[in-house]
């Protein structure tokens, strides 16, 4: 498996793609904007791309999504249907952040257990709620690599601020999904590639200590994006 990081909006989000380095098909995940330059990456990696994969239902990361769906004739897997509130709403927060989203139904809700394939590469799909209700997780196993969207960020946690956030929820989906993982490597929606256990040794909301010394429910709201 391949991944390369090609930031869109002036959101600065990370969409992801990745691919099956046997087959060379590919897939972007949360393709939120900045087509033209998103089709340039894929060209010059040579790539196939096959689908469209969405982690939440938040403009700067699906607001394209449909958009490049019709034009290369691609389906959408993702996100978990609870983000259908966000997903509904892509046009009308286009014009309130200045980018412009279009409403999409994917051609596949995830859920909790599901797997996703990207060429003959597998992906188990996490249901991680509290930034969105709806988040998921992409995860492959064998190289120890996830993508985690805006659940988890270098130093960081998702904002849960937003209508339908949950921080205690997110807290929960970081602590008792994403830890048991093992140290895995993680491609977060914004900022620089970081680890699970690097995170939980010194990550200032949800490493090891912090959650033991403060408990989940008193940890402060952060304000990232």
């Amino acid at each position: 498996m391949r991944a390369a990081i090609i930031p869109v909006t002036p959101l600065e989000q990370n969409c992801s793609l990745i691919w099956c380095a046997k087959t060379m098909k590919g897939a972007l995940v949360d393709p939120g904007g900045d087509l033209d330059k998103l089709k340039d990456a894929v060209r010059r990696a040579g790539v196939t791309l096959e689908k469209l994969l969405v982690t939440h239902g938040h403009i700067d990361h699906c607001g394209q999504t449909g958009i490049l769906a019709k034009e290369l004739g691609l389906p959408i897997e993702g996100p978990h249907e609870a983000d259908r509130f966000w997903i509904a709403r892509l046009d009308e927060d286009g014009r309130r952040w200045g980018l412009h989203g279009e409403i999409f139904e994917p051609d596949r809700w995830l859920q909790d257990g599901d797997r996703v394939t990207v060429g003959e590469v597998e992906l188990e799909v996490i249901h991680c709620p509290g930034h969105t209700p709806g988040h998921v997780v992409f995860f492959n196993r064998p190289t120890r690599f996830a993508i985690v969207g805006d659940v988890l960020f270098r130093g960081s946690i998702g904002r849960t601020d937003f209508p339908l956030g949950n921080h205690a929820d997110l807290i929960a989906s970081i602590t008792r999904k994403l830890w048991p993982l093992g140290d895995v490597t993680f491609i977060p929606g914004h900022g620089p590639v970081s680890t699970f256990g690097q995170e939980r040794i010194d990550n200032p909301y949800v490493s090891d200590a912090a959650v033991a010394g403060q408990g989940s429910a008193r940890l402060p709201l952060i304000r990232s994006k």
